[in-house]
């Protein structure tokens, strides 16, 4: 007997009547049905629950250890939205410290379309990211991946993970960094002279210097023949990074996936003309470029346009939020001033600073240290189980997200006394193990935090010697897209002090 399929389309509503779904699946499935005669339909039946019996059978025989776990206390909220509507239609972190007082500090959730395991304790910080980090591995949307280059660092671990990272450590260490600092000093007191005697955006200006002094690390002094292209096709490829990834022409998307392809052939020249003059360079790029690496020019464009992603928006942030504790702490803002000036008489006129100069900034680094952990900048990172795995007597399971929340960590009064007050003397004694790391931690950890740190000392020397800046409307909220920043990016308006004093 012949039977015939039929794919008949459905509108929405039939489909909505007839399977059990959601707005997200509507997105991503065409409203099919199978017609077929009755007899048809009892042995297709028939057979699925024959095979889903089996797989049940043969899954549960393969958990048998795990499935006698519980799973981490907590609430799953709706079918597939999960809980995401009550973590953005507030303050995301009154979200984790309410769930973290309700079920301790290992409970489960449903966020972003994936149920997920949070953790709020430095052991299970470093049980995720350091003990056991082999268990889980960095995860990603396919859309992020796709929009930075599959070949980035951040998707991967293991063996090519741990060689990206020795070519990126060994760019950013305090010995290839230190011969920058004249540079750097350059690109900040530019930023600040182009900033004299108006209102800016702080956050945005932030994001042009740490974009600049990005490029200086990965292209050495050649950044300046190439600045204005890669500034270009980066900040549209920025407008899509968060968008919907609909491929369509006209949307977000599309324009940064084109972006993305024209800095690809931007960097293929570089590659090329680096390849012709045969010159070695102290740079980032000089480093994925070593004879002995054999990278591919794929992967040396992904991972170049990935650290200028992780190198920017992060110090950005935290440049931002330092000018307002120190706006909203006089007497700190005093101290570091002081401290400033002292090495700025040591220096005769027009000198430049010097690496040496940048070490002689306790207090600063204090403040930078203190502005980490109250701002934590990174919240939270994702990392998914690559199997099943237990921690204190609960089932995280395989392909699960975990989430270890280092602000939670890093506002915990079992850790820091009054934690939410900027006191940056707290840090003259180092912090405990796992109990402070802006930075992430593990071999996942920033391998540019060294960088970072003196991007952030050399524009604080010179802002607090020769300028003055106030805080422009109300700065008490909070914004999150996706970093924590002050409220509408800190509008301010800057100053130099002789102007002011005179």
């Amino acid at each position: 007997m012949h039977h015939t399929i039929h794919l008949l389309p459905l509108t929405q509503k039939q489909y909505k009547k007839t399977f059990v779904t959601s707005s997200l699946l509507f997105n991503y499935f065409p409203f099919f049905i199978i017609k077929m005669d009755s007899s048809a339909l009892f042995f297709t039946f028939s057979a699925a629950i024959i095979i889903l019996y089996f797989l049940r059978c043969v899954i549960s025989q393969r958990h048998r250890v795990s499935s006698k776990l519980p799973l981490p206390p907590g609430t799953m909220g709706w079918p597939y939205v999960g809980e995401t509507f009550q973590l953005y239609s507030q303050d995301p972190n009154v979200f984790f410290a309410s769930k973290q007082k309700r079920y301790g500090s290992v409970f489960k959730t449903h966020v972003l379309g994936c149920p997920c395991v949070m953790t709020s304790s430095p052991e299970a910080a470093k049980f995720v990211l350091v003990t056991k980090s082999h268990l889980f591995k960095p995860t990603f949307p396919a859309s992020k991946e796709g929009m930075l280059g599959k070949q980035a660092i951040f998707f991967h671990q293991g063996e090519y993970h741990a060689k990206l990272r020795k070519l990126v450590l060994r760019a950013f260490m305090p010995e290839s960094i230190r011969d920058m600092v004249p540079n750097i000093e350059s690109i900040a007191q530019h930023s600040l002279r182009s900033w004299d005697g108006i209102m800016i955006n702080t956050y945005q200006e932030m994001k042009t210097y740490t974009f600049n002094v990005a490029l200086l690390s990965i292209f050495g002094k050649d950044e300046v023949l190439y600045r204005e292209d890669l500034k270009r096709c980066y900040y549209i490829l920025e407008k899509g990074y968060n968008s919907m990834p609909i491929n369509l022409p006209g949307t977000l998307f599309h324009k940064a996936m084109k972006a993305r392809k024209e800095l690809s052939q931007i960097l293929a020249r570089i590659l090329s003309e680096r390849r012709e003059n045969r010159s070695s360079h102290n740079d980032l790029l000089g480093s994925f470029m070593g004879d002995k690496e054999e990278l591919t020019d794929e992967q040396i464009a992904d991972n170049i346009i990935g650290v200028i992603f992780a190198a920017r928006d992060t110090t950005a942030s935290v440049m931002t939020w330092i000018l307002k504790y120190l706006a909203e702490n006089p007497n700190v803002l005093e101290a570091v001033t002081e401290e400033q000036m002292v090495i700025s008489k040591s220096k005769e006129e027009g000198e430049s600073l010097t690496w040496g100069d940048t070490k002689k900034m306790p207090l600063t680094s204090r403040v930078i240290q203190e502005t980490l952990r109250v701002a934590s900048i990174l919240s939270f990172t994702f990392r998914e189980a690559v199997e099943d795995v237990e921690y204190e007597g609960y089932l995280i399971p395989k392909g699960w997200k975990v989430l270890p929340l280092f602000r939670n960590i890093h506002h915990s009064s079992d850790i820091f006394s009054n934690p939410s007050k900027f006191d940056p003397s707290r840090f003259e004694v180092a912090p405990k193990p796992n109990t402070f790391m802006p930075f992430g931690n593990g071999t996942h950890s920033c391998p540019g935090n060294e960088l970072a740190k003196l991007e952030i000392s050399i524009m604080i020397h010179h802002l607090t010697n020769k300028y003055r800046w106030s805080i422009v409307g109300a700065s008490d909220g909070i914004q999150y897209g996706p970093f924590a920043l002050p409220q509408n990016g800190l509008p301010i308006m800057l100053a130099r002090k002789k102007e002011i004093d005179m």
